[in-house]
């Protein structure tokens, strides 16, 4: 079960009780004021997420190497998506936890990112083999 659907309403209920005990009313609002104001920091957050990868194709990151490097344990979606500048390939089936996003480059390498309960839990760096030339050819010129 995750916690923080808990915690973090108890949190609130702790935190505006606290408020209405040392300043009555005005207390009250001050922390209301405080919550509207951490809510509308991370809806702009998430808009500005959105119009940047709007832009982009669904799945394409510039490098996937370098998305590689830069991926850490506990990200959420919308962190790597902030990243990439462009939203994932759905993999997996909708609403099935794990759920399963892929960014390829120009080059066809790809990261797949698995996220669980929108958090990642592990990625993987796929680079297409190089062209090999025939060996028989070349020992021919």
């Amino acid at each position: 079960m995750n916690l923080r659907k808990i915690l973090i309403p108890l949190g609130i209920v702790v935190l505006v009780f606290a408020a209405y005990r040392a300043y009555g009313l005005q207390g009250i609002i001050t922390v209301t004021g405080g919550l509207v104001m951490w809510a509308l920091l991370h809806y702009t957050r998430l808009m500005n997420v959105m119009q940047k990868a709007r832009h982009s194709p669904i799945g394409y990151v510039g490098s996937a190497v370098m998305l590689n490097a830069k991926l850490k344990p506990g990200v959420n979606l919308m962190h790597v998506v902030a990243m990439t500048r462009a939203l994932g390939e759905h993999l997996s089936a909708e609403g099935q936890q794990p759920e399963v996003y892929r960014w390829t480059d120009g080059t066809q390498s790809h990261v797949t990112c698995e996220f669980l309960n929108g958090r990642l839990v592990r990625w993987e760096l796929v680079r297409p083999a190089p062209p090999q030339e025939d060996a028989t050819s070349a020992s021919e010129s």
